[in-house]
């Protein structure tokens, strides 16, 4: 395996960035501010460094990622998962932010051809993003509080907690209409998400997600995309043993928000899909994993369509996704 050592690797923080560069293993720490990105940009283009490595850390890696990548170097943004593991395989068992810097750095070097990140800066999707990840945030915290209400006893507790209810409602309503404007006045944006509608199954909720948090869509092959999206199947092998396949990793809060529209688009809405589910039910696949099928045949017609600028048509549909499992 390549390695490539012109590489940094920064521990994020609020309210700092601690950084390793190894191929000189110096360590700095820089404020995570305008200030602290100026500063860490200039020493390490005085160092010549081409890469930084670092992990994703909630959204406080955004910033600083964008400016480094409008200075010119390569950024990649990696699971901490992963790092954890690599450090573990390493020995690495002490943890402190610097400690953290220069394993990341490792990470970056060792796996220099599959840690990329090559979609440029993109400040309106950035935006969407943001009101897409925060509409999702309140869902989820709205779910948790109706099982909260359903489980708590009649009386004030649970008039408490149901009074809370309305606002968050509201508050989603309001993030709904923020999206779709961020859409309607980004003409990129307005296009992709026209053509995602012509596809059954797809409302607007998923196809906002698909804009905000897959703009590989279309440039990328179906299994790096299914990768990409953590619902590409993985062997559990051994000898003579043949495990059961499964999915994991990629874009968590993508995935769950897809695979409503895959296990809907299989079910109910969409017949290329609820063919292709019906015929795997025949075949004795279990109902959840003939759904991620789906879901996968699903992204790779969405893939080929925006990679070729078409709408959905069945037979297109059914022609794009031919040989895909």
């Amino acid at each position: 395996m390549a390695h490539s050592f012109d590489v940094v690797g920064i521990d994020v923080s609020k309210q700092n960035l601690d950084l390793y560069v190894l191929a000189h293993r110096q360590l700095r720490t820089v404020a995570n501010t305008a200030a602290g990105h100026t500063e860490l940009v200039n020493w390490l283009k005085s160092l010549g460094v081409r890469v930084a490595v670092m992990e994703a850390s909630g959204g406080y890696e955004r910033t600083i990622a964008r400016a480094l990548q409008r200075a010119g170097f390569e950024v990649r943004v990696v699971d901490p998962k992963r790092v954890r593991h690599f450090a573990r395989a390493a020995g690495r068992l002490a943890k402190n932010d610097r400690i953290d810097a220069q394993v990341i750095a490792e990470f970056g070097a060792v796996f220099a051809d599959t840690e990329r990140c090559e979609i440029p800066p993109d400040a309106k999707r950035d935006h969407l993003a943001g009101l897409v990840a925060a509409r999702q945030a309140l869902m989820d915290h709205q779910t948790g509080l109706r099982n909260q209400i359903s489980a708590a006893p009649a009386g004030a507790a649970r008039h408490a907690l149901a009074a809370t209810l309305k606002p968050i409602a509201g508050a989603i309503k309001k993030l709904d209409r923020l999206i779709a404007t961020a859409i309607a006045e980004h003409p990129p944006f307005a296009a992709l998400a026209a053509q995602l509608d012509t596809v059954p199954g797809l409302g607007p909720v998923v196809i906002s997600a698909l804009i905000a948090w897959l703009p590989e869509l279309g440039r990328l092959d179906r299994r790096a995309l299914a990768a990409l999206v953590g619902i590409a199947p993985f062997d559990d092998d051994s000898g003579k043993r043949t495990g059961q396949r499964y999915i994991q990793g990629g874009r968590r809060k993508l995935r769950n928000i897809f695979y409503m529209a895959g296990m809907g688009g299989a079910t109910q809405h969409n017949p290329v899909l609820n063919a292709y589910y019906r015929a795997l039910i025949e075949r004795g696949k279990l109902p959840k994993v003939a759904i991620v099928a789906c879901m996968r045949k699903l992204l790779t017609i969405l893939n080929a369509m925006v990679a070729q600028n078409k709408d959905w048509e069945p037979k297109l549909a059914t022609a794009l996704s031919a040989g895909t499992e």
